[in-house]
């Protein structure tokens, strides 16, 4: 793994008697990267994130963060680290400004840098206006932006969210996805989620998580290049053989939908043009040609299904 990776995990392996979690799971956390880690529930994606962030010891395997071992020296890795636990960590008989001033002193930030700390925490997540209300009278939303600024009250360069959109309405899960692009503008991001429009709107890169054994990793680039078109659908009011529509270029498959409508898949370049000219020159009477798309959402339910996995270069793998 790369030398200037902020966290490497190596071979990280999870066992509950004989029920395995995670197995051999390994990856890295660039600087200024923000990593999706998504899989469906019960994967094994807060298990991971219990590993990383010390609150669960491996049954195998290795996570550094910033060079320091986890196990060895958890005092100086868990200084780098921010983390936000699937149901955050606050306190609901406290107001958010003497929250974050326990947060702070937890993090044994000296007592000159605590109020500036808390006044930034407060800005970067939106709660200026709320530091004197209790903590149980706020928003869902809003005791979401708390457990994040308890996160990263002490500055750490690597921030580690678990689920942190569950239960919160359409608004207020747009506001934290974009509380989490600010954070990834300064920081690196592991956000580990089952929802794949929210890794698509707010991280660099993505791995998938299914049954414990990472399946994909790649870029978002990637991920949604996966999902574009790779078939259309053509009618033909004469149409040939579908051997014959096989014969055109970059045409791979045939499939007959019925008696005049088929779809074309393909892989490269789209057959569409080929397919035109020859339905002039052939008097085929092509009247219908639709682009099939395959959505996202699609692409993650086949891939968390499928007994295929996919590596980085979006080729099956082992």
């Amino acid at each position: 793994m790369d030398s200037t990776a902020l966290i490497k995990v190596e071979n990280l392996s999870r066992f509950y008697q004989k029920h395995c979690a995670i197995s051999q799971l390994s990856f890295s956390l660039e600087p200024g990267e923000v990593l999706g880690f998504l899989g469906p529930n019960g994967a094994g994606k807060s298990t991971t994130m219990q590993i990383i962030t010390g609150n669960l010891a491996p049954s195998e395997g290795q996570v550094l963060i910033g060079g320091f071992d986890i196990i060895e020296s958890p005092r100086q890795a868990k200084q780098l680290i921010g983390y936000l636990p699937e149901h955050p960590p606050v306190y609901r008989e406290a107001t958010v400004d003497e929250f974050l001033k326990y947060c702070a002193k937890l993090h044994r930030l000296k007592r000159p840098a605590i109020a500036p700390a808390m006044e930034q925490v407060k800005s970067d997540c939106g709660l200026n206006e709320v530091g004197h209300r209790l903590i149980g009278n706020l928003s869902k939303g809003y005791q979401q932006r708390v457990g994040i600024a308890q996160a990263i009250i002490h500055n750490p360069p690597v921030v580690i969210l678990d689920e942190p959109t569950v239960g919160l309405d359409p608004i207020q899960i747009r506001e934290i996805r974009s509380l989490i692009k600010t954070l990834g503008s300064e920081r690196s991001v592991i956000l580990s989620t089952h929802i794949l429009s929210e890794v698509q709107a707010t991280c660099d890169r993505v791995q998938i998580i299914r049954e414990g054994k990472l399946i994909y990793k790649a870029s978002i680039e990637m991920l949604e290049d996966q999902s574009s078109e790779h078939s259309i659908v053509v009618a033909l009011k004469q149409p040939p053989g579908p051997e014959r529509l096989a014969q055109l270029e970059s045409v791979e498959q045939v499939e007959t939908i019925d008696s005049n409508r088929f779809r074309l898949y393909f892989n490269t370049a789209s057959p569409v043009e080929s397919l035109i000219q020859e339905s002039v020159a052939q008097q085929w009477g092509l009247f219908e040609l639709i682009p099939d798309h395959r959505s996202l959402e699609d692409l993650f339910i086949e891939l968390t299904q499928d007994d295929r996995a996919v590596d980085e270069t979006g080729e099956p793998g082992s």
